[in-house]
């Protein structure tokens, strides 16, 4: 019975944790973007992160144009969550340097796993729907341009083609699995592992 408990509260602080880190990781991404933040989506994700990036910025300012709060936000989320899944899971309290180590491994697995998946969703409707201006596809485009930019200044368009995303996808397939060696190579937890969001293969 405590066994099936500890899994429901880890359960419970995971999904809370990374949803609150996928819009901690969205924010920063609108920032490098310049996305619209007049755009619905953008003001809910403003709306959640505010409380916390407010304070924050008074301690941790921006750097070439970056928004580092919202990067040390991110990384204090994932830590939170290694944390309190560790003590959950009646492991007690991690090394919390080890912590930290992980939590910026496991946010940086996050943040390739959705532009991996943005870019699907991306290209999947712009094959059945390229016109389309819903709120968060136009968003969704604004986060990804960036990350399309510099490779299209190597590898221009072919015509109306745009490879780039090819490209993107292999450099984020390569990230990743870096990542996961080097999170192996450490001896990540396998729970703490399980905390964050992977490219799904």
């Amino acid at each position: 019975m405590v066994n099936t408990f500890s899994n429901i509260g880890v359960f419970i602080l995971a999904t809370i944790g990374i949803l609150f880190l996928f819009a901690v990781l969205l924010r920063f991404l609108m920032q490098v973007g310049r996305a619209d933040f007049y755009n619905p989506l953008s003001q809910g994700i403003v709306k959640v992160t505010n409380p916390f990036l407010r304070p924050l910025r008074k301690i941790v300012p921006g750097l070439f144009g970056i928004d580092m709060a919202s990067l040390v936000l991110a990384l204090l989320v994932g830590w939170v969550m290694i944390i309190g899944a560790g003590f959950l899971a009646g492991a007690g309290l991690l090394n919390p340097l080890s912590a930290l180590l992980w939590s910026l491994l496991g946010v940086l697995m996050t943040l390739i796993a959705i532009l991996f998946v943005g870019m699907l969703i991306s290209i999947v409707v712009s094959w059945v729907a390229p016109q389309s201006t819903h709120p968060a596809l136009m968003l969704l485009r604004q986060v990804l341009e960036p990350v399309y930019a510099p490779v299209r200044k190597i590898i221009p368009p072919l015509g109306v083609i745009d490879i780039s995303p090819i490209f993107v996808f292999i450099l984020l397939t390569v990230a990743d699995k870096l990542l996961v060696g080097f999170a192996q190579s450490a001896h990540m937890p396998q729970l703490v592992y399980n905390l964050f969001w992977h490219i799904p293969f």
